[in-house]
């Protein structure tokens, strides 16, 4: 028997069907995010990043245009089982060497990426760019100058146009993340106010209905630089959601490190339509390491599956570590992704949820250890063998031969 028609027999024991978990696993689409090949230069200058952005690690061979960044992460792609879609930065736009503010940017300064996500059969996701811009500052949809806040409406506005452009072209929704890093550095005492300015900016982006596109807001506990108060909070945020309808973003960096994002996901979902992640590894806090196979992950999507919310979930990643190769970090945060979700699925939660609800704790301990080393990684080498990628570490050798032949050459 081969180690998979052993871990087979081994899941069923416990009622669960590989086949049928496999074939959701397949159905289990990453928004894999542009930024990590380009250390989230984007193309619209050769400036510094700022506003609470920073990407460390000087690794040579990054992206230099998009040539080459489309280039790198078809490679990724292809050493990840599965289909998975794309996360673009407006900064990411083909501006042909011209100067375009972002409240003068188009559906057309992203046709280029439409028709490649189509020859590519990789669905497309979009974010507003708040940062690294003259206008940006301290803040931007808050700002007390309505000029400013006027800047940046229309900008979110026309990323907003810009996203049902996209889902419009390839006939599947483009989910749009607004992140904004508004906040003071040291003491506020006009946090009211900056938050009605952010609500007024939020009611003006969102007034017109969109068909082909779905908003989503993300907030956090504080921006670099920004470290004593964020007008987009997650309690701000929370509360627009549930009560404009719009999709809460849980960014695994953005919470105190003593909070569980998994724990918000049964919480949330009560009062919102739907959730987007944006999964990374933060260490001590939002520092974007590259998404591993760690206790929180495996947590957050046990948490989606065990409430039965895998078609309620968008699943981002948003990492941007240039210390290691960039297309190991691509393939190294993917995979571990879909290995959180496998062990997630082939979790047997229908027992468990038995012996909970019989007051059997000591049996609901005993499956939920027993889980924890079942053979699920001959279920994943089965996933990775069925969509032709390489097994195991099997994707180093396709790495190392793309760095000497490709980015070693930049």
């Amino acid at each position: 028997m081969t180690a998979y028609e052993i871990a087979r027999e081994r899941y069923a024991a416990l009622g669960t069907d590989t086949e049928k978990v496999l074939d959701k696993l397949q159905d289990f689409h990453l928004s894999m995010h542009c930024w990590q090949a380009d250390d989230v230069a984007g193309f619209e200058s050769t400036g510094d990043l700022t506003g609470g952005i920073q990407a460390t690690g000087n690794y040579p061979g990054k992206a230099r245009n998009i040539d080459e960044l489309r280039s790198d992460i078809l490679k990724a792609k292809s050493l990840i089982p599965g289909t998975h879609r794309l996360n673009l930065h407006e900064i990411y736009g083909e501006f042909g060497g011209k100067k375009v503010d972002r409240d003068e940017v188009g559906a057309e300064h992203f046709q280029g990426w439409i028709d490649w996500g189509r020859e590519n059969g990789t669905p497309l996701d979009f974010n507003s760019t708040s940062f690294s811009h003259p206008k940006s500052g301290n803040l931007s949809l808050s700002h007390p100058d309505k000029g400013i806040r006027d800047f940046w409406v229309e900008h979110t506005k026309r990323c907003r146009d810009i996203a049902d452009a996209m889902g419009k072209a390839q006939n599947d929704p483009c989910i749009m993340n607004v992140w904004v890093h508004d906040g003071c550095k040291d003491m506020s005492v006009n946090h009211y106010m900056y938050r009605a300015y952010l609500k007024e900016s939020l009611d003006r982006i969102f007034e017109e209905k969109k068909g082909y596109m779905k908003d989503c807001i993300e907030g956090k506990v504080f921006g670099i630089g920004l470290e004593s108060f964020t007008v987009g909070s997650h309690d701000f945020y929370t509360g627009y959601a549930a009560a404009n309808g719009k999709i809460p973003t849980i960014d695994t960096g953005h919470y105190h490190p003593t909070e569980s994002p998994a724990d918000k996901v049964s919480a949330l979902l009560q009062f919102v339509p739907e959730l987007m992640l944006h999964v990374s590894r933060p260490v001590r806090w939002d520092s974007d390491h590259v998404t591993l196979m760690d206790d929180p992950t495996l947590e957050l999507f046990a948490e989606i599956v065990r409430a039965g919310a895998m078609e309620r979930v968008h699943y981002g990643l948003d990492y941007f570590d240039g210390a290691i190769n960039r297309i190991g970090a691509y393939v190294i945060g993917s995979r571990a992704a879909q290995k959180c979700m496998l062990r997630a699925m082939l979790e047997p939660v229908g027992i468990i949820r038995d012996y909970e609800l019989a007051g059997r704790t000591c049996e609901v301990l005993t499956y939920l250890e027993e889980a924890k080393t079942m053979p699920w990684g001959a279920v994943y080498d089965e996933f990775c063998t069925r969509n032709d990628v390489p097994v195991g570490t099997g994707f180093l050798k396709e790495i190392s031969s793309y760095e000497k032949e490709v980015t070693s050459k930049r």
